[in-house]
């Protein structure tokens, strides 16, 4: 490898912990310190980043890509337990006690993590009160979110569960327009199955459920929410808040989702049709 483009990728990689917003607190001098024991790695696509069985001694910062965080049962099922986006921080409870992991945590897409010192970040907990509320925040958030998950799992049909989950994909990853709301994620059948705990044959005929009334549209591995009121009132949800694009990117996504068809027209949903 040549070493400029290694010294390269590990300035960009310590740029991505300056601009955390949870290192923002931290001092110059310690947050040259926490630059100076961080390391970076780049995993291929599907590559394992860390394993329930593997210590947890280090917290890790999402420089680019995306990463899956997942359960693996005994018998080879997998729950997926959310997505972290770069700028996100995981593994965090690495800071609260030193064991095993308890999630899987693989590459989604190619990327580049930030591998951080849970001793060091321990320390400047003890002596930067807002970092140690900012990390309390973050596993607050995670926290509920699983919950909600939970709840739903428990108390809501598939259908539901699956509507449930576009809205949070669309008030995280969603970009309003004039033709309707582009969810700006690709997740294969079973990846949404394996978040609702559906099965993957449940998931693609309730998509098709979905598209034929008139409440979403798959087309070119692209989700678009063509009404979000209706969808949000179908599961006594508030409508999520969805941030707008600009006009050129609006037409580019219409480029790319193409003139929609007659229903008669419409493509066989089929699961390597990505959302």
């Amino acid at each position: 490898m040549n070493p400029s483009n290694t010294m390269d990728r590990m300035a960009k990689a310590l740029w991505h912990v300056g601009h955390c917003s949870l290192f923002q607190q931290l001092s110059a001098a310690q947050l040259a310190q926490l630059e100076l024991k961080a390391r970076s790695r780049i995993f291929p696509k599907g590559a394992a980043i860390y394993l329930p069985t593997d210590h947890a001694d280090s917290v890790f910062l999402l420089a680019e890509g995306r990463v899956r965080l997942c359960s693996v049962t005994p018998d080879g099922k997998q729950a997926i337990l959310g997505f972290v986006e770069p700028g996100e921080v995981f593994g965090e409870l690495a800071l609260f006690q030193e064991s095993n992991h308890e999630e899987r945590a693989e590459a989604a897409a190619n990327a580049t993590v930030i591998l951080l010192p849970g001793e060091e970040l321990r320390e400047f907990m003890e002596n930067c009160p807002q970092l140690a509320i900012g990390v309390t925040k973050l596993i607050g958030f995670r926290r509920a979110r699983i919950e909600r998950r939970l709840r739903s799992l428990l108390f809501r049909s598939n259908r539901d569960r699956l509507i449930q989950l576009l809205l949070e994909l669309a008030e995280q990853y969603g970009k309003k327009h004039a033709f309707g709301i582009t969810v700006g994620i690709s997740l294969t059948h079973q990846e949404l199955a394996s978040i609702i705990g559906a099965t993957r044959e449940s998931v693609t005929m309730i998509l098709g459920e979905l598209q034929s009334e008139g409440l979403i549209e798959i087309a070119r591995q692209k989700l678009r929410i063509l009404d979000l009121h209706r969808l949000a009132g179908v599961v006594h949800m508030q409508p999520p808040s969805v941030g707008e694009v600009s006009r050129s990117e609006s037409n580019s996504l219409q480029f790319q989702m193409g003139i929609r068809k007659l229903p008669e027209q419409e493509e066989t949903l089929r699961d390597s049709v990505g959302l």
